[in-house]
């Protein structure tokens, strides 16, 4: 069972939001998720339609380096994990000289396809 993983990381959206469009793909066929992603107005969809493409072509090497051939548009998403990544801390300023955290958030995607 050939299967590949794709992963990213600190990638500035949070883990939230990522999760969000995660649910949306995960369990489908690599085509499927692609055209999902394709026209989802979330800002995460971008960066999970990278990762996607990223164990597509990992997938794809795999299978040339064992010269097999595979159809990755019939793989599926098998594993899809969001994990919180670091947070960077700011300080914004406020009136009477005080200052108020801000929170960049980050996040981790670890992405598994394999055949049937």
């Amino acid at each position: 069972m050939a299967q590949a993983i794709s992963r990213a990381k600190h990638v500035r959206v949070s883990a939230r939001k990522v999760r969000l469009v995660a649910d949306l793909i995960r369990g489908k066929k690599v085509s499927d998720a692609l055209d999902i992603l394709m026209f989802a107005p979330q800002g995460a969809a971008p960066v999970l339609k990278k990762v996607l493409a990223s164990a597509v072509a990992n997938a794809e090497s795999a299978a040339a380096e064992a010269r097999e051939r595979i159809d990755t548009d019939e793989m599926i998403i098998t594993q899809l994990l969001v994990d919180e990544g670091i947070t960077m801390k700011r300080f914004r300023a406020a009136p009477r000289r005080r200052a108020v955290p801000i929170r960049k958030r980050t996040s981790h995607i670890h992405l598994v396809i394999s055949e049937r």
